[in-house]
This record gives C-alpha cells, structure tokens and sequence, in this order.
C-alpha cells in the first residue's frame, strides 16, 4: 500500500538521516584517531606559538632595561661588567636591542682606542641584513669615517653612494665624505657641487652646512646662499 503523501516524504527523510549518521560512524571508526589526534597537534601548535610569542615579549623587555642599565653604566664610566653584558645582548631577538648593544661595543671600542675592533664591529651592523636599515646606515657611515685614510676614494665614493643625497637623514657625514673623496681624486667641480648640495639641505646640521658653503666657496661654487637661512637656524 502506498504511503501518504506528508508520510513518504517523512520516510525518505528518517532514511537519509540514518543514512548519514551511519556514514559519519564509519568515517569515525576509520579515522576518528587521525582527527582527535590532528586537534590535538593543532592545539599545541597554537598554544606553543602563544607561549612563545609571550616569553618573547618578556624577553624582550627584560634585554631592553637590562641595556637602559648599561648605558647608564657606560654614562658613569663603570665599565667591568659592560663588555659581557653587550655581548649576551647580541644575541637578542630584538633587533633594536641587537643593534644598540653592538653600536654601543663598537663605541667602546673607541674608548679603549681599539680601532680595529671598532671598524670590524661597526663593519658587522652595516653588512647585518636583519637590523633595521637605519642602524645599518649608521654602522656604514661610521665604519667609513674611520677607514677614511685606509681606503680608496673610489670605495668612500661607493659606499656611500646611496646615502650621499639630498634629503636623505645621513647626507651631512655622507656628503662631506663623499666631497673629499672627489678632492682626494682631483675632481674639484664635483667635490665643489656636493658641498653646494650639503649647503642647501636644511635637514643638515647647521655646523656641516656652515663648513660646506666655506670649502665650497674654495673650490669656485658659490653656496653663499645658504647663508642667511643659515644664520636664522642658529
């Protein structure tokens, strides 16, 4: 006999249920294990990533008071402990208390009126591809002033190429430099025309612009212009 119509469609939907519920228990039965322990893996994962990421903030901040002490160590000139107390910050996974810890050894260095360690420490930041770009500039302009004597004015000319421009926040030192690497070369015009360029560049300190309008001037190219603005920033 046949099922009503409101009968059969309940029929074919109690079917497709159990039909479901006996495919999802098989599916269960073959790879239940698989799945709990996939859960299980994925909670970890993110629990550890958690974890991690927490003790790298704690660490973080522990390794920059830890450098806020030695600078105020090196301020004070109590220096036993400093030289290894930089040398574990080093190894920070913050890169700003990384980059600190190793400019502040190569200035130590200095102190020490060790050159060579100096040069090689701040050779190391420059050519460090994972510190920020800004202390890598700063290892490159330092690194230069002191191999200045010992190098080419080609390498100076070179390796300061990409700071030695307008607007950019090192173009003082790097365009003083670069200035005098050109006179070191018997290029007059050019050194004269960085120096007018130095000049004119507001964003540089006012006593390098002073001493740029002057060499220039020397050299034929009149930077006088710079003057009044000059005056009026000192």
């Amino acid at each position: 006999m046949a099922l009503p119509p409101d009968s059969s469609e309940t029929f074919f939907k109690e079917v497709e249920e159990n039909l479901r519920r006996d495919q999802f228990q098989s599916f269960f039965k073959a790879y239940g294990g698989w799945v709990i322990g996939a859960v299980i893996l994925l909670l970890a994962a993110a629990g550890g990533w958690i974890y991690w990421e927490q003790r790298q903030k704690q660490q973080s901040a522990a390794q920059s008071e830890e450098l806020h002490a030695v600078f105020g160590d090196i301020a004070d000139q109590q220096m036993n402990t400093v030289p290894q107390r930089l040398d574990k910050l080093d190894d920070s996974g913050n890169d700003i208390v990384k980059a600190s810890a190793m400019l502040a050894e190569a200035a130590v260095a200095l102190d020490k009126n060790d050159r060579a360690g100096a040069v090689a420490k701040y050779r190391q930041i420059a050519g460090d591809s994972s510190l920020p770009q800004a202390y890598r500039d700063v290892g490159t302009i330092r690194v230069t002033a002191l191999e200045f004597d010992a190098i080419s004015p080609e390498q100076v000319v070179a390796r300061l190429e990409p700071l030695a421009k307008a607007g950019n926040p090192w173009f003082g030192s790097a365009g003083e430099m670069t200035a005098l690497a050109y006179l070191k070369q018997g290029k007059k015009t050019e050194a004269g025309r960085m120096f007018a360029a130095v000049a004119a560049d507001k964003q540089v300190p006012g006593t390098i612009r002073s001493r740029a309008v002057q060499i220039a001037g020397t050299l034929g190219v009149d930077a006088s212009a710079s003057l009044p603005a000059l005056e009026q920033q000192d």
